[in-house]
């Protein structure tokens, strides 16, 4: 194999189709290619803009924020200004790393987690799981959780594998 090669691994690469800035670090994304592809969401890039010194000029420039456009054929969302670019691959990583509430029903009913059992998990209140549950939103780091949850059970259940060379990322 040269290093010119290409290895298709029959996984659809995302591309996106439209963005449109909301606020609170928010953009709205319609997926055209991948995983996700048809689909529209909402996407939170505060965890990337608050981490990363490159987006420091979007962190407190709305106006900036606001000119975010689809480049080099959806691969990219991109900002006026210099290297203010996100690669579609980064923004399905938020995507899949948020829960919307009916998702976050839907994991409580495929484990049968009552509100009760749900709160005792996350270590938030049953009311807290309730509000989760209909009006959402859902933080993170509760998204995370349930993900990290649903991997702990198909270990449990012989369905994941062992070896830690195994696991994914």
């Amino acid at each position: 194999m040269s290093a010119s090669d290409i290895i298709d691994t029959g996984m659809a690469m995302p591309r996106v189709a439209s963005v449109r800035a909301l606020s609170g670090a928010k953009v709205e994304v319609v997926w055209a290619a991948g995983n996700r592809s048809g689909r529209s969401e909402v996407i939170d890039l505060a965890p990337i803009i608050a981490t990363y010194t490159v987006f420091r000029p979007l962190r407190s420039n709305d106006a900036l924020f606001g000119t975010v456009k689809v480049i080099e054929n959806g691969s990219v969302v991109a900002w006026d200004g210099n290297d203010l670019e996100l690669t579609a691959e980064a923004l399905e990583g938020l995507a899949e790393q948020a829960m919307t509430p009916s998702e976050f029903a839907a994991f409580m009913k495929r484990f049968d987690l009552t509100e009760t059992a749900m709160a005792a998990i996350l270590g938030y209140s049953r009311r807290q799981i309730g509000y989760f549950k209909t009006v959402g939103p859902i933080p993170r780091v509760v998204a995370l959780a349930c993900k990290g949850y649903a991997f702990e059970q198909l270990e449990k259940s012989g369905q994941w594998p062992q070896s830690p060379s195994l696991l994914p990322g």
